[in-house]
């Protein structure tokens, strides 16, 4: 995920991004209803945001970016804190 803002390869980047979406929506429990295009961006959202978190922590120098592990990890993150804040349809019984 090196360069992830800063690089001309896109079609790499959104690969990864899916793969990464993907994995997280597999290995987080629950039903994430989503397509392909928003699970991408779950993926690149999750690689962004570790690299941000990292960045301030210490963990990353400054411009590097987080690795598939830290992006999957960002990206179950987000998918945690979407799902505290979707309301939960329930249906009611007809009358």
């Amino acid at each position: 995920m090196s360069g992830l803002l800063g690089d001309n390869n896109w079609i790499v980047t959104i690969l990864i991004g899916f793969v990464v979406g993907l994995l997280a929506r597999f290995l987080k429990p629950g039903n994430d209803k989503m397509g392909i295009i928003l699970t991408t961006l779950l993926g690149i959202a999750g690689a962004v945001a570790a690299s941000f978190v990292g960045q301030r922590m210490g963990w990353y120098a400054p411009g590097q970016a987080a690795g598939f592990v830290g992006a999957l990890i960002g990206a179950i993150v987000i998918l945690v804190i979407v799902s505290l804040f979707r309301r939960k349809r329930t249906t009611l019984p007809p009358r």
